[in-house]
């Protein structure tokens, strides 16, 4: 069995529909779909849109192998066979548009369209899904331990905690995007051309006559790259008083001992008693580097109490996100292709805010030109003309909308990029070390008060009045 071929990495009921439509005749009929999510993860004031490449090779490579018809031949549902006939001809040949990824995004706006045939809409929702929210999540958790740890190496250790492979590998990129440094995870490395940093375990210390033997061993070994974990017996009264012992051979050798790991223990006290050793022995250069299931609320105390860490080692907590290991993305038909014209749709629920926004549309950043920074983001149907023309714009809550305010000095900056049109791909994938660049240069955009990690303050999206006014028709449509 292959384990390349992601085209069946989605839901049954996507194939039941696929084949509806084909059964019923709409298959080639056009229909626009939308991702977003509807709330921020950890009550943070932003996500990072993450996950595009991914779904990009997703996308490139869709095909029905044989393994993969077989497979459906075996279903309950009988499918007839000129339908699996249909499939071994499948590709995609629609439009995608999509957020780059490293952006600063928000809850209820589009962060990826598609315009296709629905046969072929349907089928890319779960791997889509799938993609966006795992690396989105973890981009917006690293974006977090990133803000609390300043200036600091953050390392990514997450692999042996991550749900399978994937989630390591894919979530070590998405905290490369979002500001870490290196990763532990060798694979990520050599595919995505990250850093990887990695010491050696307490295993190699419990593996030798002594502790003192141990580090010296290592140290012999990689003598350029000397970074011994301290915390196997006694942090203080032997861990690091035999680490400055090697570090003082290296010495003498024309090295230079990189730095002691801290893995357990009260990382503020024995940090700071650690480095008053090491500055006394004559090593102020050595690093210290922490480990232990931190997350951006430990790395913000630890550094309140003052803590000498240079260097965090962040695993479990990011790569499963443990606070909020989901996202809740959504996809949702919002047009319908029919009598050659694109139809409008809508979905009601109880809920109000599981009522989708309709129309195939388009979503601006709104920086002022005076302050140079943003106001709102802002949805427009597509064939909205005013948008950027120098016409002033209302921005408006479309929840109350009675709270308002007019710009008209104003840049509209295109979120939705076209990444495939007619089914070719049409978008040029950045270097990873562009996306970071691009992703850091997000933050000049913004006012501190939306970037804070509690009690972030709101920032808007705002509807356009024909989008406002449209969805209001369709739900007093819907409810008659």
């Amino acid at each position: 069995m292959s384990d390349t071929n992601l085209t069946l990495h989605t839901d049954k009921y996507q194939i039941n529909m696929m084949y509806a439509h084909w059964l019923q005749g709409s298959m080639n009929d056009k229909a626009v779909f939308e991702a977003y999510f509807r709330k921020l993860p950890f009550g943070n004031g932003f996500a990072v849109f993450a996950g595009l490449e991914r779904i990009v090779s997703y996308v490139r490579a869709l095909k029905f192998g044989e393994e993969e018809i077989a497979y459906l031949r075996t279903q309950e549902e009988n499918y007839k066979e000129a339908f699996l006939e249909e499939l071994r001809q499948f590709r995609f040949t629609g439009n995608l548009f999509a957020v780059e990824e490293g952006t600063l995004v928000f809850a209820n706006e589009p962060l990826l369209c598609v315009e296709a045939r629905v046969f072929e809409a349907q089928l890319v929702e779960t791997a889509i899904l799938n993609m966006m929210n795992y690396q989105t999540l973890i981009a917006t958790k690293a974006a977090r331990i990133k803000q609390v740890a300043g200036d600091d190496i953050l390392l990514e250790f997450g692999t042996r905690r991550a749900q399978e492979v994937d989630a390591a590998i894919w979530g070590a990129r998405a905290s490369y995007i979002a500001g870490f440094h290196a990763t532990s995870n060798m694979r990520a490395g050599m595919l995505f051309g990250i850093p990887a940093k990695g010491t050696h375990a307490h295993s190699w210390v419990q593996g030798h006559d002594s502790e003192e033997e141990a580090f010296r061993a290592y140290a012999e070994s990689l003598p350029d790259q000397v970074t011994l974990l301290v915390d196997t017996y006694n942090t203080l009264r032997s861990g690091v008083p035999n680490a400055i012992k090697i570090a003082r051979e290296l010495e003498k050798q024309g090295k230079r001992m990189n730095g002691i790991r801290l893995d357990s223990g009260d990382l503020a006290y024995l940090s700071q008693i650690a480095r008053k050793m090491l500055d006394e022995a004559g090593f102020p250069d050595v690093q210290i580097v922490a480990s232990n299931d931190l997350d951006e609320s430990i790395i913000s105390n630890l550094k309140s109490q003052g803590a000498r860490i240079d260097v965090w080692g962040v695993g479990t907590q990011l790569i499963t996100a443990a606070d909020q290991p989901s996202l809740g993305g959504v996809y949702k038909l919002v047009a319908r292709e029919k009598n050659g014209s694109y139809e409008p749709v809508i979905k009601i629920s109880a809920n109000p805010e599981k009522v989708s926004t309709p129309g195939f549309k388009s979503l601006y950043r709104i920086v002022n030109k005076d302050t140079g920074k943003a106001e709102a983001d802002y949805i427009t149907l597509k064939d909205e003309q005013q948008i950027g023309r120098g016409n002033r714009i209302k921005l408006f809550d479309p929840v109350h909308p009675y709270i308002h305010k007019y710009i008209e000095r104003y840049e509209a900056i295109p979120l939705l990029k076209p990444i495939f049109s007619g089914g070719d791909l049409v978008y040029e994938l950045p270097s990873l070390e562009r996306i970071r660049r691009y992703h850091l240069e997000q933050f000049e955009l913004f006012w501190p008060q939306y970037l804070r990690k509690l009690n972030a303050e709101a920032y808007r999206v705002n509807l356009s009045e024909a989008v406002w006014e449209l969805k209001r028709d369709l739900i007093q449509q819907h409810q008659l």
